[in-house]
């Protein structure tokens, strides 16, 4: 159990069941792509959809059936031809013709992960856009910037934020990359497609050109299920695989940047930002005033487990010859697992910005604590001309530590130092010392963030017309 992604939609499109109905799904396609350039009548293709829709075996048996095949295309093609055969007896030599099991569950495969990124996808657009309302909201906000856990130099909220959405958003980017490279597979029992190419000339189907029909079925196979189609068969060229985990791992490590700093700003002693509250969440068991920054902490976990899923997927790039013995097999759990983990996080992440509340307040006290050794590097640029850059620091750093250990504030040290006095004036020093007046460019950075973000968003939306416009409509005769 898992609670970075029990209860969320990843979790619930990753089930046993739903990798049963992706393996159904696939053999439904490989049918109706088949009767699509005439390997088989289209009744035979209508039967195996309508007897493989909404048809289920038994889970468990089918789990202890897979050992004997070492995978579960075997004993569920078994079940699959069975049921066929009962009610349509003419289809039933039809069913996963001229099929390898690494077909069927290579392509299973690919449509639960595109499945889940879809719904990944649509969160971190919620992610994005909550990312957004807050670095455009908090432009300004002057806080503490920290650089090995210490007060560095004042920053703003809003380029703290703007950070969170310049990562998400980047994830976000290459995710839909991957999402729409998903390739199906289909390839026979070494990828030559000679059994498809074999049944296809039997029936005298031939390809474009004189070609292979088998190369037309690819082509139709991968429209029916809705995936890319590759140049090759990869049964052992695992990329797509390996990539996949990849960029989940970074995803999670994003996110996990956004749940840590949210955590250290969650601190009691800092108090900058409070997540959203609900019924019963960051309690703790023991003591009652605690309200625990949960969310972040999720996100954090997420950020932790996923890379060594990932890591197996890379070990398992090593794929021998033209079917693996034990890497492919090695793929699915740490797949699945690194899927419904980054789903976690992602729907997590969305309720977290959409929700997260700053609190300006705790952020301009916290400014003031170190009593003005926050803008010492100000105070360093401007008395370069009289001291030199190295001098200035040497002085600088003398003045604080002296205050620091005399009691005195360093605002005041500084105020009351010979060489600052006799360097700069008294407004100068004030304007200097005044935090909110060292937000470097941040304001600007922020609008850099801001301005690709929405170039993203409109260049979505313009893909998205785009590919409405070019849809085509199923070809008639194909299952409904």
């Amino acid at each position: 159990m898992s609670p970075v992604r029990a209860g969320t939609p990843a979790e619930a499109a990753l089930t046993d069941d739903a990798w049963l109905s992706a393996m159904l799904d696939a053999e439904i396609a490989l049918a109706c792509a088949q009767a699509r350039i005439g390997m088989i009548p289209w009744s035979s293709a209508d039967a195996i959809a309508a007897s493989a829709s909404g048809w289920r075996c038994d889970l468990a048996t089918l789990a202890r059936r897979a050992r004997e095949a070492a995978n579960p295309v075997v004993a569920l093609v078994q079940e699959l031809t069975r049921e066929v055969a009962e009610r349509f007896p003419d289809a039933a030599d039809d069913v996963h013709l001229g099929s390898t099991s690494q077909d069927i569950l290579d392509t299973a495969t690919m449509l639960l992960a595109a499945r889940a990124l879809d719904l990944m996808l649509d969160d971190l657009d919620r992610v994005c856009s909550a990312l957004a309302q807050l670095a455009e909201g908090y432009r300004g906000t002057p806080m503490a910037a920290r650089t090995l856990t210490q007060h560095a130099v004042p920053t703003t909220f809003g380029l703290k934020a703007a950070g969170w959405l310049h990562a998400v958003g980047g994830a976000r980017r290459r995710l839909k990359e991957i999402r729409a490279e998903l390739p199906v597979q289909l390839g026979g029992a070494a990828g030559t497609l000679a059994a498809y190419h074999e049944y296809a000339a039997l029936q005298g189907v031939k390809g474009r050109d004189g070609g292979s029909a088998a190369l037309e079925l690819l082509s139709a196979f991968a429209e029916e299920v809705g995936l890319a189609e590759p140049v090759l068969p990869w049964h052992t060229a695992r990329e797509p695989v390996a990539l996949l985990g990849c960029e989940l791992a970074v995803l999670s490590g994003v996110l996990g940047k956004f749940g840590t700093d949210v955590q250290n700003l969650a601190r009691t002693e800092v108090a900058e930002a409070v997540e959203p509250g609900a019924e019963g969440r960051g309690a703790s068991s023991a003591m009652p005033q605690k309200r625990n920054p949960v969310l972040a902490t999720l996100l954090v976990s997420a950020a932790l487990q996923l890379p060594s899923h990932a890591a197996v997927l890379m070990h398992c790039m090593a794929a021998e010859d033209e079917r693996p013995a034990g890497s492919w097999h090695a793929e699915w759990q740490p797949l699945r697992e690194a899927l419904r983990i980054a789903g976690g996080a992602a729907h997590t992440a969305a309720e977290l910005a959409e929700g997260l509340t700053p609190l300006p307040g705790a952020m301009a006290r916290n400014l003031e604590l170190t009593q003005g050794q926050i803008v010492a590097e100000r105070l360093a640029v401007h008395l370069r001309n009289a001291l030199g850059k190295a001098g200035a620091k040497r002085h600088l750093g003398r003045i604080a530590a002296s205050s620091s250990a005399g009691g005195e504030s360093f605002a005041r040290a500084v105020r009351t130092d010979p060489v600052v006095r006799e360097s700069l004036s008294p407004a100068l020093v004030d304007e200097i010392l005044d935090p909110a007046g060292y937000r470097g460019v941040a304001g600007e950075l922020v609008d850099r963030a801001l301005v690709h973000h929405r170039m993203r968003v409109r260049g979505d939306i313009e893909a998205a017309a785009e590919f409405g416009a070019d849809r085509t409509e199923p070809r008639e005769g194909k299952p409904q």
